[in-house]
């Protein structure tokens, strides 16, 4: 078949996330759609996740979209067959995304190539249909020993080794624009790739693969500065200048820095010692204790409630509670790292969201890149945001 590699011009916007009944829904945002979609579309869905996640994406694959079937099975990659008549939209697929949390990419499948020595440019034209694409990204399926910075920033040279720069010479390798029509290769094995595409509408269906691109800086104090500055960046979470933060569980105080250095004033609840580097900032307060110690009355007039701490799902939830619901308490929102001992607690996932909608917010939640085997939740205050002055010191 031919194949056009032209490269669309970049578009500007904001980014749009799907509602759901599982995730509420935030704005949505109209995404430019200059490059025609392939076709044949492609019957099947392809969807990558953390090695040991595929159970918890196909258990909400089934629930979120009756009459799809089970294909191929690998570490941290599944494929499903669409029910029968079934073209979901970009859009509708934004969607089905949210629903399943654990899912790092969703695209439509082609199928897989296979390939003899330096046959893979011709297996590739092979596969592809007639169509453009304005961005190509090519991930591997196993990354248990790369960071999601490694993959994201690594893909454009694993391009240029494979002859794909030059094979699309006007697409881009990195983050995708909103808008743009992605060829998306999973790299299987040193001669076999899953093929396929999407549409990147979202933050994450931007990234190559699903993986953020920040990197973790050399000044942080721990990795929770990560997965903190990718929930930012993922959800859009407004953070505002002077506004007030509490962290449940804060040492050694990555989140807290990452808070701080938003322009927050933050109040860190742990019995440890975060690191000299956040307790020397003028705008942080540590409270040496648990967060079950802590006065009701003092857990009023915080903006922000993030919690990340290493305890039972549960246990986490219960500490949300007290203070999201302390007399006087009215967060904007909520930032939760939901830790899970294994993945059968997975399945309590739906739970744990109504139990936030009964508390008066929004949830969404996403498994991040950066994290490890668990969930964050953001969740927004029901009421709408208040206003939130600078407070000087």
């Amino acid at each position: 078949m031919g194949l056009s590699h032209g490269h669309a011009a970049k578009h500007s916007g904001g980014m749009t996330h799907p509602s759901s009944s599982a995730a509420d829904p935030s704005p949505e945002v109209a995404i430019p759609t200059a490059t025609a979609e392939p076709v044949p579309r492609g019957d099947f869905l392809l969807v990558t996740c953390q090695g040991g996640a595929e159970d918890a994406v196909a258990t909400r694959m089934v629930k979120f979209l009756p009459g799809c079937t089970r294909g191929a099975w690998r570490r941290g990659a599944l494929s499903f067959r669409l029910p029968a008549g079934s073209d979901p939209s970009s859009a509708a697929l934004d969607a089905l995304q949210a629903n399943l949390v654990f899912a790092r990419a969703v695209v439509r499948c082609f199928g897989q190539i296979h390939w003899k020595g330096d046959g893979l440019l011709e297996a590739l034209r092979q596969r592809l249909p007639e169509g453009s694409f304005d961005a190509v990204h090519l991930f591997p399926r196993d990354v248990r020993a790369q960071t999601a910075a490694d993959v994201a920033a690594g893909g454009r040279e694993a391009a240029r080794r494979a002859g794909l720069t030059g094979e699309f010479p006007t697409a881009t390798f990195t983050a995708a624009d909103p808008g743009d029509v992605v060829l998306d290769c999973l790299a299987d094995s040193d001669d076999r790739w899953w093929v396929g595409w999407h549409r990147a509408t979202t933050p994450a269906s931007c990234w190559p693969g699903g993986f953020y691109p920040g990197p973790l800086p050399g000044d942080k104090v721990s990795r929770a500065w990560l997965k903190l500055d990718e929930a930012i960046n993922f959800f859009g979470i407004p953070l505002q200048p002077g506004a007030r933060a509490v962290e449940l569980g804060a040492s050694p105080g990555g989140a807290c820095q990452r808070l701080l250095e938003a322009g927050l004033d933050v109040v860190g609840i742990d019995p440890a010692l975060v690191d000299p580097v956040v307790a020397a900032e003028p705008r942080f307060i540590q409270w040496r204790m648990r967060a079950r110690e802590v006065r009701l009355r003092d857990l009023r007039g915080f903006d922000w409630v993030v919690a990340d701490m290493n305890i039972d799902p549960a246990s986490t939830m219960e500490a949300l509670r007290r203070v999201v619901t302390a007399p006087g308490a009215r967060p904007e929102g909520i930032i939760a790292t939901l830790k899970l001992p294994d993945w059968s607690r997975a399945g309590e996932l739906d739970g744990w969201l109504a139990e936030f909608r009964g508390w008066g917010f929004l949830p969404r939640a996403r498994q991040l890149s950066t994290g490890g085997r668990e969930v964050c939740v953001f969740a927004v205050n029901r009421k709408g945001r208040r206003a939130t002055p600078r407070r000087d010191r």
